[in-house]
């Protein structure tokens, strides 16, 4: 008699959070060669939610196709939160990489034109007030708390995708 081994969701987790995580510096390597890296707005998080929600939904179906067409919320949490982690990883190192290595000013950068905006909107700031803003935005850049901010916000994002998807594509046997 043939044994049926279940799929691993690590497995599946692993892989494609590796795609998701390349994916994702893909799009931040193409926004930062057309010197749009600080522009994107809800445009480019919209692209994010739905690569990311994409990619999931692929792996959830890969492994509910491995799985005899089966597939629990948990697993789906389980498969959807590793992907999610192993992303985040990815994409916080690569925000190391990128503001330690490849331009050192990137946040210098990102702080001018937060600036920029702000005296855009606001014109009647005082200068204090826009000092006291950069300086607190300069503070939240630093690589100790970017690095665990885009994995936290990866998990968050990447729970809530996923537990959309779960519900969506779960399907168990029927208990007796």
């Amino acid at each position: 008699m043939e044994e049926i081994q279940n799929p691993k969701t690590s497995k599946h987790a692993l892989n494609f959070g590796i795609l998701l995580g390349v994916v994702s510096v893909a799009l931040s390597v193409t926004l930062y060669a057309l010197n749009m890296q600080f522009e994107g707005g809800w445009f480019v998080t919209l692209i994010s939610i739905a690569i990311t929600t994409v990619i999931l939904a692929l792996a959830m179906a890969q492994f509910k196709k491995e799985n005899q067409g089966w597939l629990s919320l948990s697993e789906a949490l389980k498969l959807g939160l590793g992907a999610a982690l192993i992303a985040g990883l990815i994409s916080a190192i690569y925000q190391l990489v990128l503001t330690q290595v490849i331009d050192p000013e990137y946040m210098n950068k990102l702080a001018d034109f937060q600036y920029q905006k702000m005296i855009e909107s606001n014109p009647e700031m005082t200068q204090e007030q826009l000092d006291m803003s950069v300086n607190m935005m300069k503070k939240f850049s630093s690589p100790y708390i970017v690095f665990p901010v885009t994995i936290i916000m990866s998990l968050f994002f990447g729970f809530i995708i996923s537990m959309i998807l779960g519900l969506i594509m779960k399907k168990q046997p029927a208990q007796n």
